[in-house]
């Protein structure tokens, strides 16, 4: 054990010996390690501000959406929430909340002879989503409690109608028979949300958006649930649709919009019950997310033949400059296996130090990029986290790319370290090449 210490401590000592020589191939790893952290952590971090806000426009990761045979309504009444609850305790999903939402249609918002159309009008219940509207950020300060008659409108909205807070609006939408129903709201707060999700829309108490519908207060147009392990939905879907099939109708499961698209546009009597999860409303974002995924693998390209070049050159050099110093080393008594652990503890030492260094390096780029405004993008919010462009560091992700940079190094170091350590005595003592 004193030996094995003693190469280890020899191997440093030789790593700061030849640090000029080693100095460029530090720059390398440095260099790409933080390159490519900073791309995979960037991706991670804006598919995560994208999850989050469609989880908190959707309201939560597994949903349940009741769609009237007509297509053009959302819509759960009381036989349709009971089947889907129970199916919800016996499939053993186990959700941390659970949330309802009603949705209007065609609606408009009216202020001041002003008129807005709202792409998203959501009746929420104001106690049960509490959390989400106490982490908003709002235009000035909200008036709790928002009640019944209270409505929370995007700034977008806002600014179109010059309303302010107080103010006392007017709604208007259709009923389930397609009748045009109005209702009178107090502006109790303007949140500051400029993304797709947000740009125009509305929320209002489920309760008093259900008269408007007229619907019983008890019904809904989605229920959604919020899990503790976001990661685990599908499986819990999958369980869910098959504890569901048993007691009311359902689509069959879709994986992306153009899915959904299809099993609504078939035709069916009544309600029919979709349970989907986010990843389904995001199929078109994560398709965007994904050819980051091609620009990564272009730069796992590049950073592993800048890499292989910068050892191959380091290393050809290094050895070469020091075989009659190996030659002395194995006349004292080191032997071929003492030289390879300690030409590894110097490869492996500058391979630590170099992702340490490339890890500070991509964090400092992280949070030089998340200083620059990207208001100039449309619809970029999505990507961002409190309008800020985040980058996320997954410890599986940073792992993976620090198990592939040291598959690298070790890849080019392997063919001279070997030939170093097997080198005949005579051979090192005469500096002939490697």
């Amino acid at each position: 054990m004193g030996k094995f210490f003693a190469l280890l401590k020899l191997g440093i000592k030789y790593l700061y010996r030849y640090r000029r020589r080693y100095s460029f191939l530090l720059a390398a790893l440095v260099f790409c390690f933080a390159i490519v952290t900073l791309i995979t952590s960037l991706k991670d971090g804006m598919y995560d501000s994208v999850y989050y806000t469609a989880q908190s426009h959707y309201a939560g990761d597994i949903l349940t959406l009741g769609f009237y045979s007509d297509t053009t309504r959302k819509y759960l009444g009381q036989k349709e929430i009971s089947a889907i609850l129970d199916a919800a305790e016996a499939s053993g999903i186990n959700p941390t909340k659970t949330v309802k939402r009603t949705f209007g249609l065609s609606a408009r918002v009216y202020y001041n002879g002003t008129m807005m159309e709202l792409k998203y009008l959501q009746g929420c219940d104001w106690d049960n989503e509490a959390d989400l509207f106490a982490r908003m950020k709002y235009e000035g300060a909200p008036q709790y409690p928002f009640g019944d008659d209270g409505i929370v409108l995007s700034t977008p909205i806002a600014k179109e109608l010059h309303a302010n807070v107080g103010d006392r609006v007017t709604v208007e939408t259709e009923t389930k028979s397609k009748q045009k129903n109005t209702g009178y709201y107090i502006l109790k707060a303007i949140v500051q949300d400029t993304s797709i999700f947000g740009y125009y829309k509305a929320y209002v108490s489920r309760v008093s958006l259900n008269h408007l519908l007229v619907y019983d207060d008890g019904d809904c147009s989605s229920l959604g649930f919020y899990l503790a392990d976001p990661n685990a939905s599908e499986q819990k879907r999958l369980d869910l649709q098959k504890a569901l099939d048993k007691k009311i109708l359902t689509g069959d499961l879709v994986y992306n919009r153009d899915e959904l698209n299809k099993e609504t546009d078939k035709t069916w009597d009544g309600i029919k019950v979709m349970v989907l999860t986010l990843p389904v409303y995001l199929s078109e974002v994560s398709d965007l997310l994904n050819a980051m995924n091609l620009i990564t693998y272009v730069l796992y390209g590049m950073m592993c033949l800048i890499i292989l070049v910068s050892a191959a050159v380091t290393y050809r050099l290094i050895l070469h400059e020091r075989t009659k110093e190996m030659g002395i080393m194995r006349t004292i008594g080191f032997y071929g296996r003492d030289l390879n652990m300690v030409l590894w503890t110097e490869i492996l030492t500058l391979g630590i130090i170099s992702l340490l260094l490339g890890f500070f390096f991509s964090w400092l780029l992280g949070k030089g990029l998340s200083l620059v405004s990207f208001s100039w993008f449309p619809s970029f919010e999505i990507f961002m986290k409190n309008g800020r462009l985040t980058a996320l560091y997954r410890p599986l992700t940073v792992v993976f790319n620090v198990i592939f940079i040291f598959l690298i190094l070790a890849f080019a170091a392997f063919s001279p370290v070997f030939r170093a350590s097997r080198k005949e005595l005579s051979g090192l003592l005469s500096g002939e090449p490697l």
